[in-house]
């Protein structure tokens, strides 16, 4: 398998910068999630991993050697990509054979059609080997695209949003078996989404990218508790992070739009440094609760319903912000509730960089 490094990677295209001084280390055998909105950089960094660009800067070292000067080809990556790349004409186990015939360097049959029964095996395609592609679904499709990676047996595998042609139900079935599979493999795998439910589901590691930088990496648990900044908070979540104006005033949390108080419990981990100052309070609406007598009053402005749990929008003044509750909460539309927020759960953001006074250093 293999160990992936990326050291001060900077590329342009013409007079756009598609990414800047971007240091990403994948360890061997990990599932890395590269997460970012469309345009951040995922398929520039993919690709220069590949071997498919070149980086105007920087260095790609794979197993610690420095491999600018090698094709793609030489690097030994299977690329799996959101567009099947398959042979309509030929069955199923024809598109699995295609990779492992090379006029070069051609395997003995029987190795071959073990290779392909096994990932056949292991992707739940088997009794799909002997029909044509363009008869397939498209989650048929890409699990048959997945399998023309496996039977190669690369070193990394690259994967550039695999699942987002695919119905939602597919979505979930395939994520936790491309799961199951990079652990079964014991292999590197990149993939790259801007869907951060399939990055935090699937990631042993997440990176964020934000206009061609690396914002944050970690575990999705600490960048989803531990958010490094205001764009990580409300990229990563769903629904997003609260975020409102406001600052501490003796240790108390008051709110800039409407002078609306909540206690603060992280008065002693902050310091006296942050009172005063222009602050972004940061709250999950799983952390925001409706409860009686609670210290601030708001009302309902809208309610989504999903389930096992309800998605309220409460509106204080012009302020709205979310929380998740339980689905027996019985509300409705322009009711008056009374919320607070759990204190311990509070991350506090510096108004003018937007960074996390946790991170702050």
């Amino acid at each position: 398998m293999a160990h992936i490094q990326l050291k001060n990677i900077s590329k342009t295209f013409g007079n756009h910068t598609a990414l800047t001084g971007l240091d990403l280390d994948i360890a061997d055998g990990e599932f890395f999630v590269l997460l970012g909105e469309t345009g951040a950089g995922k398929t520039t960094t993919l690709r220069m991993i590949a071997g498919l660009e070149k980086p105007t800067e920087g260095q790609v070292f794979i197993d610690g050697v420095d491999v600018a000067n090698w094709g793609a080809a030489e690097r030994d990556v299977a690329l799996v990509l959101q567009q099947y790349s398959l042979y309509p004409r030929y069955t199923v186990r024809e598109n699995l054979e295609f990779p492992l015939k090379p006029k070069i360097r051609r395997l003995p049959d029987a190795e071959i059609k073990d290779r392909v029964d096994r990932a056949a095996r292991t992707l739940r395609i088997e009794h799909l080997l002997d029909r044509k592609t363009d008869r397939l679904s498209g989650g048929e499709m890409q699990r048959v695209s997945i399998g023309r990676a496996i039977v190669r047996k690369p070193r990394v595998f690259l994967m550039d949003e695999p699942l987002s042609a695919l119905d939602a139900k597919l979505r979930e079935a395939l994520r936790t078996e491309l799961k199951n599979l990079q652990m079964q493999l014991g292999a590197t795998f990149l993939f790259v989404t801007h869907d951060q439910i399939e990055a935090m589901s699937m990631g042993d590691k997440v990176g964020v990218l934000n206009h061609g930088r690396i914002v944050q990496t970690g575990t999705p648990h600490e960048i989803y508790n531990n958010p490094r900044d205001t764009y990580v908070a409300s990229f990563v979540g769903s629904p997003p992070m609260n975020l409102i104006d406001g600052k501490l005033v003796d240790g108390r949390a008051v709110m800039a739009p409407l002078n609306f108080e909540l206690p603060f419990a992280g008065g002693a981990k902050t310091g006296a440094a942050a009172d005063g100052r222009p602050l972004v309070f940061g709250i999950r609406p799983e952390d925001v609760y409706l409860e009686t007598g609670a210290p601030v009053e708001a009302r309902i402005h809208d309610v989504e319903n999903h389930g096992v749990e309800k998605i309220l929008t409460l509106r204080v003044g012009d302020a709205m912000l979310r929380a998740t509750v339980p689905a027996r909460t019985d509300v409705e539309i322009e009711q008056a509730v009374r919320f607070a927020w759990n204190p311990d759960k509070v991350v506090l953001f510096d108004k003018g960089s937007g960074i996390n006074l946790r991170h702050a250093s």
